[in-house]
């Protein structure tokens, strides 16, 4: 099992300083990643819960974000080539980007770049975003219909763009003639391209067969719910006939975590369960044991929102790599 940080740029409060230690960190304990989060805005109905959905149109969470809309955040994408630049070992990525934010050709061309600065260390996660008023904030309120053929159009446009010394796109969202779009990235035949969790097995089995995709990145995902899902996809794969299976995959899923000294209740009885990986070390140790049997290839850790210090944080990953992980590795 690898271990992946989920940098928490979004949060009501949170500093560079904080960031640079939380990423320095990981280079030293040699995670496999570090991954920061997109989010263009906080809308001031998600203050007084009024959100149109609920977070990340998850059952039983509130309709709103647990950051205020005042809050002092950093937006992620900005941090892929500063992660590029503070970093030598890691890889890096944006879990994930929300491709109706930005234009295909030019997040093509961008991803290329950064692919570079990093010495050819980037992962590229891919979604549709779930927040009609965010992408009303992003003058995309006409792609929230249609946001899952926007992804569809962007990985097209992403390999043509990175595959061709020239390449024309003629589709809903991107339409061009023949252009360059300048250096290629340096993994070849491309950074891989990790898709966000979709609730459709069969739409997930065909995506990813028809692209060639590398991983998939789930949220809060339980063993037990993670085990029923890999078997619903795989079980697509094999009625299109795909040579894919999710063993072939990187599974993901961001999941917050804490190490506490007393146990916790980690029961998922009633939907999304914020505690999947809080509690004591042994507990952490068996969870971890579960996700790996389930399936689970590398957790994103992801610091809670609130009231967990950076430094607690800091101190959590030395355990969870030293302490736990060979425990989990010898099971």
């Amino acid at each position: 099992m690898k271990l992946a940080l989920y940098l928490p740029n979004f949060r009501t409060e949170v500093t560079i300083k904080e960031l640079e230690d939380l990423t320095d960190l990981a280079e030293e304990l040699d995670f496999d990643s570090v991954w920061t989060l997109d989010r263009i805005v906080v809308p001031e109905a998600s203050d007084r819960e009024e959100l149109q959905y609920t977070f990340g149109m998850m059952d039983n969470l509130p309709h709103a974000l647990p950051v205020q809309a005042r809050g002092q955040w950093f937006q992620g994408y900005p941090l892929l080539p500063w992660l590029a630049a503070r970093t030598s070992k890691v890889r890096i990525g944006q879990s994930i980007i929300d491709t109706p934010f930005r234009a295909p050709g030019v997040l093509a061309a961008e991803l290329a770049t950064i692919d570079h600065l990093s010495g050819g260390r980037l992962n590229v996660g891919l979604g549709a975003g779930w927040m009609p008023e965010e992408f009303a904030a992003a003058s995309a309120a006409d792609i929230f219909p249609k946001r899952h053929k926007h992804v569809r159009e962007t990985i097209e446009v992403l390999q043509g763009v990175w595959g061709n010394d020239l390449f024309e796109y003629h589709g809903e969202f991107a339409d061009f003639d023949r252009c360059g779009f300048g250096a290629k990235p340096l993994q070849q035949p491309r950074p891989p391209i990790f898709m966000s969790g979709l609730k459709d097995p069969l739409r997930s089995a065909k995506r990813i067969t028809k692209y060639d995709l590398d991983g998939w990145i789930g949220i809060q995902d339980s063993p037990e719910g993670l085990a029923k899902w890999l078997t619903a996809i795989d079980e697509q794969f094999e009625e299109i006939g795909s040579p894919k299976r999710s063993k072939d995959l990187e599974i993901c899923s961001m999941i917050w975590t804490v190490i506490t000294e007393e146990e916790t209740d980690q029961s998922t009885a009633g939907g999304v369960a914020s505690n999947l990986l809080v509690g004591t070390e042994k507990q952490l140790t068996d969870r971890l044991k579960a996700y790996k049997e389930a399936g689970l290839t590398m957790p994103l850790i992801w610091p809670p929102f609130t009231d967990v210090p950076v430094s607690k944080t800091l101190d959590d990953l030395k355990r969870i790599k030293n302490d736990i992980l060979p425990k989990v590795e010898a099971a």
